[in-house]
């Protein structure tokens, strides 16, 4: 067996309280393939900084082999420092590596590296951090959440791009597919220590609940020894004292060991809030159409959507998949074309943008709009504190303000409040971002038993495969397919993969008659943006952030449930005025997405 590259032993870290790791082993050797999972806040991401040399440990050791190069992928990368983020990649790479690469990577990974480290959104700051950990072709590469913020098709070129390096990799992922696609081995970390099979991930779900089964049982047998051992001191017939001191000390070891035993964490109980049952047609679209500009991001589609319908909508990062959802749920009116919404429709939404969360907000707080100590669910008022234990939060942490939320806790907060809401459709946009497995699991259970319609946006393929059965995807200039199944039976049925992105040039004239699209023209013929176009470019990030500034304040004004019997005007000028807020939005975060793509193909041609 070839030796370790790097090894851990005995590792000891705590913050107060039982330790976060207990004693912890980790072997890496050349090649080696291991995915690292557990539950949010287990230490997963705290063990794989130990391993990378970020962070120390209590006590214990690390080892690291000389000469090995090790590459390390944090969740919320620094890139300070650095003027565009092809320097940054390049800072990353050693004296003997291939400068090459790091302009190959950031393209791959829909960069240009020209880009200012300064004014990347996250999603932009850990693709280039990617490209940084890949370029180098280091001997171990420690990744934490690689796919987080990849659209599928960067996803399925990082796992090509994986699977054909010679580097050992840690994987820490909530991606299913990814993991059994890339893991030969899978290291358990639950209740500070680790349990390890030579096996990848597609078989640890089985062993881990036959372990945890096996766990109980002796729980249950230390319990019942327990029950025994009490009932001779009670009850049995005296013997020798020196006997009796004796077995009463095995009694109390018996007792510690049952009060020190730490139980595994608890299941979400995950449940949505129903409305009353909608008309047997839920969205039906005609024709509709929606443009930014020269580009079609929505054309001459029709749909129908049913009750119990469960859709989801997938494809590259700015093909207009919110967009179109926007559309279809009426928040932003189409060019041309109509929707028509069923009878007695009733919507819950869960939107990406769990930052306009107050971050001053207490989870108490965010559950009961700061009103009291009762959540609504539907017309039934909850506890707060037994609505928390519902979706895995501790009674302790009521008072904990969001910001130092990881974020899984965000995950299943903003699922908590969206689930709240009585409901018969749910839109739900990424909603697997960043849960661990277990609470994934039962949140497609969650959805495989609502009675209602679900549209969902996701990167998933695990998840969508489970969850739907229809798949909408882009096919370039604004056109959608809509296939059956899931998301391995659409690519089955489209016979390929999803491209990067839609290509407006991709048109032909034997489509619909007309020459190629205007974006190809201009960029055959060295298109310069306008005036007009720079000028869109250089404001509307500041326009978003202000119109994301609006929508959280009028979502949080109608957050107060008294507002509606208190002023009925004012609630309904209120709801009026966020659903035109949330359009303007929308529209404007897909015009910056078009002139972005824009810019980046004349840069890049």
């Amino acid at each position: 067996m070839a030796p370790p590259l790097i090894q851990l032993a005995d590792i000891v870290l705590g913050f107060g309280g039982a330790p976060l790791l207990d004693g912890v082993d980790l072997a890496v050797a050349e090649g080696e393939r291991a995915c690292l999972v557990g539950r949010n806040g287990s230490g997963k991401s705290t063990l794989l900084k130990i391993a990378a040399g970020l962070i120390e440990p209590d006590s214990g050791t690390r080892f690291v082999q000389p000469g090995a190069t090790i590459r390390y992928l944090p969740q919320e990368p620094d890139l300070s420092g650095h003027a565009t983020t092809l320097g940054y990649v390049r800072a990353g790479l050693g004296p003997g590596d291939d400068p090459h690469q790091a302009a190959y990577l950031l393209g791959q990974l829909g960069l240009t590296g020209d880009e200012d480290p300064a004014a990347l959104s996250g999603g932009e700051a850990r693709r280039a951090a990617l490209a940084r950990a890949l370029a180098p072709n280091p001997d171990i590469l420690l990744l934490d959440e690689p796919t987080n913020h990849l659209d599928l098709p960067a996803i399925e070129w990082l796992e090509r791009e994986l699977d054909g390096r010679r580097s050992a990799l840690v994987l820490i992922s909530h991606d299913r597919r990814f993991l059994e696609t890339l893991s030969r081995s899978t290291v358990w970390l639950d209740r500070g220590r680790v349990r390890r099979i030579e096996l990848g991930f597609g078989a640890f779900e089985a062993w881990r609940d036959e372990r945890l089964a096996e766990e109980e049982r002796e729980q249950h047998k230390l319990d019942r020894k327990i029950e025994a051992e009490q009932h001779w001191l009670r009850y049995g017939v005296t013997g020798r004292r020196k006997r009796n001191v004796r077995r009463l000390a095995a009694l109390h070891d018996l007792r510690k060991a049952r009060r020190e035993h730490r139980k595994a964490a608890g299941t979400a109980v995950i449940g949505a809030a129903a409305a009353d049952a909608s008309g047997a047609l839920v969205i039906e679209a005609e024709k509709i159409g929606k443009a930014f500009g020269e580009r079609n991001i929505v054309a001459d589609l029709s749909i129908r959507i049913m009750r119990g319908d469960r859709i989801g909508i997938v494809g590259p990062n700015g093909c207009g998949k919110t967009t179109l959802v926007s559309l279809l749920t009426g928040a932003l009116a189409p060019d041309s074309g109509t929707v028509r919404h069923g009878a007695n429709l009733a919507m819950a939404s869960l939107d990406q943008g769990r930052e306009s969360l107050n971050p001053d907000w207490t989870l108490s707080e965010a559950l009961t709009g700061g009103r009291g100590d009762t959540v609504m669910i539907g017309d039934k008022a909850k506890h707060v504190i037994g609505y928390m234990r519902d979706f895995l939060f501790p009674p302790e942490q009521a008072r904990t303000p969001l910001r130092v939320l990881s974020g899984g806790e965000r995950g299943r907060l903003m699922l908590a409040r969206a689930l709240a809401k009585p409901s018969n459709l749910l839109v739900l946009d990424e909603p697997t971002n960043d849960l661990d497995l277990e609470t994934l699991d039962v949140l497609e259970e969650m959805l495989g038993d609502y009675a209602g319609t679900v549209i969902l946006i996701s990167h998933d393929r695990d998840f969508l495969d489970r969850v739907v059965d229809g798949v909408v995807v882009p096919e370039g200039d604004g056109r959608w397919s809509e296939y059956a199944g899931g998301y391995s039976d659409m690519l089955a049925q489209r016979g390929g993969d999803l491209v990067r992105r839609a290509q407006p040039a991709a048109r032909r004239t034997g489509d619909s008659g007309k020459s190629p699209a205007p974006v190809r023209a201009a960029k055959a013929g060295k298109r310069r943006l306008s005036f007009h176009e720079k000028h869109a470019l250089d404001t509307l990030p500041g326009r978003i952030a202000a119109l994301q500034a609006d929508v959280a304040r009028l979502q949080r004004r109608l957050d107060d449930r008294d507002l509606y019997a208190r002023d009925p005007a004012a609630f309904a000028a209120t709801s009026a005025a966020l659903t035109a807020a949330q359009a303007e939005l929308a529209a404007a975060e897909e015009s910056w997405l078009q002139l972005e793509i824009l810019r980046e193909d004349i840069e890049g041609g």
